[in-house]
């Protein structure tokens, strides 16, 4: 009975402590809505207490340690501690965490707690493959699943906000970036994007709230992903039409999902820097969409309006950000620095300022941090979940899901799990690090699964490992151009060796982790370093070659594509790497994926994308030379896009519509028949395209507007429905309006984006 008491008084406590602080800050009352609350707590607060708000910091210092001395480090723990810091990224584990949002709750005057940032990418510690490869797969809940493992580490792990997804939609192989997105098409990257926003965050506002979700940030808003050249951080200049019907869609389909927070992107439009840009932010975003989370800059992209010549001094690209929407100002400094003067003068009206803090708070709300500042800082939570099996187990699945087998002549795949003498080469293939791929920097070096021990783990046939040529000149890293090998060949031999005397030869090849990223834009598609000499030497002393290709981009290999007899894209595929691989190559798991981008024959073709123009020269219909058409190699690309094979076969037949003719509005019911003619349980992603035959403005040979994925066991048929209603029918006009026109269509239905059945119906007035 004693120790009831003992209890009820704590239990009495703590609510006299909670009423407490209520009564001293209402906007702690956990019974009114986050709107009366951010009523009750704006305007207690300064103008430099919002300006703080809208503030956030890289961290800056050892927060477990003595408090900085000199320097930035002691402005920004001063400003941390007059509450002129509204967010911190960068700062992870729960002890760090803790200690700073410790500060921020405990020593400022309104105790108004951090949200901490992270490039949660594609995992935290255990990492799934890069979001490229996910979209390879083409399975939407396990892509959902992917962001929610991703959650789950990150948030016990103190994060309570990710800068993902990307949904930039990217054609072009040159820019790194593309191993962050979904590929080169709208409608795939819509529904990726959805279903990552979905498991970042849970699937309503109100999941924000549990301890294992975070907010997610949809970026870069808006175009990045058309960038001149493929060069990083360079201007983008494309038409409204391919704006809205093309890099809008994605970012639209996340708010939808009720993504909390966007970030801007590093380059201009129309002239414009997004940051500054108030079309993008203020117009589309914040009054079309109606989204009412907020909008950060990109890593100092305030400033560097003044580079791109867009703003005369740090005040005045303070002011254009502010004024064109920009909510928080990630690393530039200049918020806190010019915001307030810029108020108190009249440049900038503090009505600006409320919104966006309100914005900024809102968020907050939603993520609990005000109820339990500490809710993300369990130490136990964070032992048990980091690096769990069932994470490690959840990633391989992603990685085995996000593979595409590309060829498969001569039955080399699946391997034989008995009785083959087996040569692995490439420096590739005893790699711990490099399968990790570019955007992960909370996971430790050479923690992923190579594929040699992957291999090894099939232990009935004989293995032998040379790394044929080292693949790099030094040791890469994130911050570091990679530097490659291009002189020595002095493991060629042992190589050669192993190759003749073995029955299958796996050559591990492409791109380091770190050849791809942000910063990583190429000019050259091809095996870097002397990867396609040591490829073609190997060739002729075995052409057995099953070619496993490691990279974060569409490749160019022209030579392989003709002479090698299995080629698999696997990627970079994160903590399970090397499992997966070795899981595929022998049968264990049927490669389903199909491409997201398209893989040119050279990089002259690229930008190449399988939703392209007709032209008014199409064909060579005259015999002569005055068509769309390249001299020196075809127009297709080398691999297209929704391509990928399988170890069984699928065939398709009766494709079917529920009439020819249709009004506005009205459904149209497609279905096709896909039966499984293989040999193996598989399955298959079966696609639809359309083509609106003439419109006022002209539409893409063929544009995705469904996809299934289907399993089937060997011999089985299933029937797969689509129905097309006018979100499917219809394309934006240059002004943004949504038009569905009367008129012809194709369709096409199929497993790839170059071959299917087709048929036509028609839209009437």
């Amino acid at each position: 009975m004693k120790n009831k008491k003992i209890i009820f008084i704590g239990v009495f406590s703590l609510f006299t402590i909670g009423n407490m602080n209520a009564q001293k800050k209402p906007y702690l009352d956990k019974n009114k809505t986050v709107e009366q609350r951010i009523d009750l707590l704006l305007p207690l607060m300064t103008l430099e207490e919002k300006v703080g708000q809208m503030n956030q910091y890289n961290g800056f210092w050892d927060v477990t340690g003595p408090a900085p001395k000199g320097g930035s480090a002691e402005l920004k723990y001063e400003h941390l501690r007059k509450g002129l810091v509204g967010s911190m990224l960068t700062v992870r584990g729960v002890k760090e965490v803790r200690a700073v949002q410790k500060i921020a709750v405990e020593e400022t005057r309104l105790g108004i707690p951090l949200i901490i940032g992270f490039d949660v990418i594609h995992g935290y510690k255990t990492l799934s493959p890069i979001p490229l490869a996910e979209a390879a797969s083409w399975d939407l809940e396990a892509i959902k699943k992917s962001a929610a493992i991703a959650a789950d580490e990150a948030s016990a792990s103190g994060i309570n906000w990710t800068f993902g997804p990307n949904v930039d939609v990217a054609n072009d192989a040159r820019w790194g970036r593309v191993m962050e997105g979904a590929g080169e098409d709208p409608y795939l990257g819509s529904k990726v994007g959805y279903a990552r926003v979905k498991g970042f965050q849970g699937e309503t506002v109100a999941d924000l709230a549990k301890v294992n979700t975070i907010a997610a940030c949809a970026k870069h808003f808006a175009a990045y992903g058309y960038v001149e050249a493929g060069l990083e951080y360079n201007i983008v200049d494309i038409s409204n039409s391919k704006l809205y019907n093309s890099v809008l869609p994605p970012f639209k389909a996340t708010v939808d999902a009720g993504v909390r927070t966007f970030m801007n992107s590093f380059n201009t439009l129309n002239g414009v820097p997004a940051t500054g840009n108030a079309f993008l932010q203020r117009d589309i975003l914040k009054g079309k969409w109606k989204f009412d989370g907020f909008v950060i800059s990109d890593y100092a992209s305030i400033r560097e309006m003044i580079a791109h010549g867009y703003a005369k001094d740090e005040a005045d690209a303070t002011a254009k950000a502010v004024i064109a929407g920009s909510d928080m100002d990630m690393e530039s400094y200049l918020y806190v620095a010019k915001l307030v003067d810029l108020v108190k003068s009249g440049k900038v009206k503090e009505a600006l300022v409320d919104d966006a803090v309100r914005r900024i708070l809102r968020v907050k709300f939603e993520l609990g941090l005000f109820d339990d500042p500490y809710r993300y800082c369990d130490e136990k939570r964070e032992k048990e979940v980091v690096g769990s099996k069932a994470n490690n187990d959840g990633v391989l699945d992603m990685a085995k899901k996000s593979i595409v087998l590309l060829k498969n002549e001569k039955n080399l795949l699946p391997l034989k799990k008995s009785g083959q003498k087996i040569a692995l080469i490439g420096a590739l293939a005893n790699d711990k690090n490099s399968p990790l791929g570019s955007w992960r920097i909370a996971a430790s070096d050479d923690t992923a699964v190579s594929v040699l021990e992957g291999m090894q783990q099939y232990k009935d046939n004989q293995l032998t490992f040379e790394k044929g040529v080292d693949l790099l000149k030094q040791k890469a890293t994130f911050l570091t151009e990679t530097i490659f090998n291009t002189t020595d060949k002095s493991g060629f031999e042992a190589a050669k060796k192993a190759a003749k005397n073995a029955d299958v030869v796996v050559m591990v090849l492409g791109e380091y982790g770190f050849q791809s990223g942000e910063g990583r834009s190429r000019t050259d598609l091809n095996l870097p370093g002397l990867q396609q000499e040591l490829l073609e030497e190997i060739y002729k002393v075995n052409p057995n070659v099953v070619l496993v290709l490691n990279n974060g981009r569409p490749l160019s290999i022209p030579w392989a594509a003709e002479n090698v007899p299995a080629i698999v894209e696997a990627w970079h595929l994160g903590t399970q790497a090397g499992n997966a691989v070795a899981q595929v190559l022998y049968g264990d798991y049927n490669p389903s994926g199909k491409l997201p981008m398209s893989f040119p024959r050279n990089v002259g073709q690229v930008p190449i994308y399988y939703n392209k123009y007709s032209t008014g020269r199409p064909i060579d219909s005259d015999k002569n030379v005055f068509w769309s058409h390249y001299m020196d190699v075809e127009k297709t690309p080398q691999f297209p896009f929704g391509f990928g094979l399988s170890y069984t076969k699928f065939d398709y037949k009766d494709l079917k519509l529920n009439k020819t003719s249709f009004a506005k509005g009205e459904k149209v019911q497609v279905s096709v028949t896909v039966t499984n003619s293989g040999n193996y349980d598989g399955k298959e992603v079966v696609q639809l395209y359309i083509h609106d035959e003439y419109a006022s403005i002209v539409r893409p040979i063929k544009e995705l507007k469904g996809f299934e994925l289907v399993n089937l066991k060997k011999g089985e048929t299933k029937t797969v429905n689509f129905t097309l209603t006018d979100k499917e029918l219809g394309f934006y006009d240059n002004e943004g309006n949504y038009l569905v026109e009367p008129g012809t269509f194709k369709i096409m239905v199929g497993g790839s984006s170059d071959k299917g059945l087709q048929d036509r119906f028609e839209i009437k007035e």
